[in-house]
């Protein structure tokens, strides 16, 4: 049974639709990255199976109880986090505080504690930034920021809408070298948007391509990534 099941999503802004009957799956352990172009519907994707839009008709299942009704913090609480697009943190506040709510919805201190100190050996520049405002931070380390935050939830599905966006090249290998280890070291099971086809089919161990809110081709990501319609259309291949 995976994970992570969506079956026949439709979403709609207004009476502008943005899915049409989009369906995937994601396995325990796996990185499945969704790629496309602006537009696509790939941020809808994620912020539909966390809550934080409603579909007009489908349903969302995660470890086979649906979910598609439920509020995001009680999504939050089944172990699902996401590292929105734009970072979304909270710029006023400390690198520590922004930390910190990322756990708000435990209250295992000594676990809590256990994993801050991992997510600060993932990301050291922010042990180096605790007492600074995030605001102040870079581009990269507001990135950074935001994966930390994620992993505070301890959570068993982590959402990431692009992480590499605006970001220099070597941040951009940093940022994927740690969401591997993220997998590797945690078992997270891990949704990943991108943009970067290339560095989110070298990633990934499954792929799905979106075009206009629908499944355009999925499949194992090296298969797709040695496809010549993919290779032409995403990664600049001719």
């Amino acid at each position: 049974m995976p994970l992570l099941e969506v079956r026949d999503l439709c979403v709609k802004y207004g009476a502008i639709p943005a899915l049409h009957g989009l369906s995937l799956s994601v396995e325990k352990g796996q990185i499945v990255t969704l790629i496309g172009c602006n537009g696509a519907g790939k941020t809808t994707t994620l912020r539909t199976i966390s809550g934080l839009l409603r579909p007009s008709s489908g349903s969302i299942t995660f470890d086979g109880a649906p979910i598609h009704a439920l509020s995001t913090d009680g999504i939050v609480r089944l172990g699902i986090a996401q590292a929105p697009e734009g970072r979304g943190i909270f710029g006023n506040l400390t690198v520590d505080e922004n930390l910190s709510l990322g756990a708000f919805a435990r209250r295992d201190r000594a676990g809590i504690a256990k994993d801050r100190e991992w997510a600060l050996q993932l990301f050291p520049r922010l042990r180096e930034r605790l007492r600074q405002n995030a605001g102040t931070l870079s581009g990269g380390e507001q990135q950074m920021l935001a994966i930390a935050r994620s992993v505070l939830a301890r959570p068993r599905l982590l959402l990431l809408d692009e992480p590499s966006l605006g970001l220099a090249p070597q941040i951009v290998q940093t940022i994927f070298h740690i969401i591997r280890t993220i997998r590797e070291e945690r078992g997270t099971t891990i949704l990943l948007v991108e943009q970067n086809a290339h560095m989110a089919l070298h990633t990934a161990d499954y792929a799905y391509v979106l075009e206009v809110g629908r499944i355009a081709m999925h499949g194992p990501a090296a298969r797709l990534a040695a496809s010549d319609a993919v290779r032409k259309a995403y990664l600049g291949v001719a």
